[in-house]
């Protein structure tokens, strides 16, 4: 496989479109990553442009600088993952390629730490450091067998291909996104707390009505708050049930925000991502004898479908303006 990562700067709705226009006129294999980059398989392009995968990623990227301003990182690699992490560790405006080779491959990843390597969270990058396996070489001199016994078969089977930079993941053409996002830029330093509360639960309501109007349910969702210094701090939290309720996101968001204690915290951004989709009627809910709860539920495909219609003529109503 010829596979290339682009990742560019903008708002996420806005980059999708523009990154596949720009993909769609090299190659149909193309996979949405939200918020803001892409995988394209160029595997037949690169019969039929008579070049190699970089040449065809130099071009993505000369494409996309001058149709519409964006200056992107560009990973190029045999798979996806390696793809992915060239994508990330290079600089905006370059085209980072690992060469398919175990020589390239082995010196692009062993010096990193365990915690960037695609597929590991941060519960299975703390559990592997709690044995001092703190970086992808240590893991990839560990035997499958020996990981298999700390983090159970399925996920040290998957972390010992992965430390070796194999991935025997595919580019899906036209998936349902993992995840979705949305991000609220101050105009100011914000340090009041009730105004990010504020934008908090604006950002809920926009997820929750885009997963509402795609069919799927977040099992995870994740802040991210970026500071005046330019600094960041995320956290995620694990849903009680597959959900793509509004005031269940929102609750969500704001006890992820209240527990970072930021008391004056000088913020300039605040974004929500909901993690680990899945679709909705193969989700399942809790039966509850709330009826408050259940009307609600009901009532949000009708609110979604008026403020589509009529935009802002809708939400919550502590974000009524004056």
């Amino acid at each position: 496989m010829a596979i290339v990562y682009i990742q560019a700067p903008g708002p996420p709705w806005e980059t999708w479109e523009m990154l596949l226009r720009v993909l769609g006129d090299v190659t149909p294999v193309v996979e949405v990553l939200p918020p803001n980059a892409a995988l394209a398989d160029v595997s037949g392009s690169v019969r039929y442009f008579g070049c190699d995968a970089v040449e065809i990623a130099r071009l993505v990227r000369v494409r996309t600088l001058a149709l519409y301003g964006l200056d992107c990182a560009v990973g190029v690699a045999s798979n996806p993952m390696l793809a992915r992490m060239a994508g990330h560790h290079g600089p905006p405006g370059a085209v980072r390629y690992i060469p398919d080779t175990p020589q390239a491959v082995a010196g692009f990843l062993s010096p990193k730490p365990v915690a960037v390597l695609y597929g590991v969270g941060p519960k299975t990058a703390g559990t592997l450091c709690k044995y001092g396996l703190d970086s992808i070489v240590k893991v990839a001199g560990t035997s499958e067998v020996t990981l298999q016994r700390i983090l159970g078969a399925k996920m040290g089977r998957l972390v010992h291909e992965r430390a070796r930079g194999i991935d025997r993941t595919r580019v899906i053409p036209h998936a349902p996104p993992k995840s979705t996002s949305a991000e609220w830029r101050f105009d100011r330093h914000e340090v009041d707390e009730s105004v990010r509360r504020g934008a908090l639960l604006e950002l809920a309501v926009d997820i929750g009505r885009h997963l509402r109007t795609d069919a799927q349910v977040a099992r995870a969702l994740t802040l991210t708050v970026r500071y005046a210094d330019r600094s960041t701090t995320t956290r995620t939290r694990v849903l009680p049930e597959p959900t793509a309720h509004t005031p269940i996101l929102a609750g969500t968001a704001q006890a992820l925000h209240d527990a970072l204690g930021l008391q004056r915290a000088r913020v300039t951004a605040v974004s929500l991502r909901a993690e680990d989709l899945m679709t909705a009627r193969l989700s399942s809910q809790q039966l509850t004898f709330d009826r408050q709860t259940e009307s609600a539920r009901r009532l949000e495909p009708v609110l979604d479908r008026i403020a589509a219609r009529w935009p802002g003529s809708v939400g919550p109503a502590t974000l009524v303006r004056s």
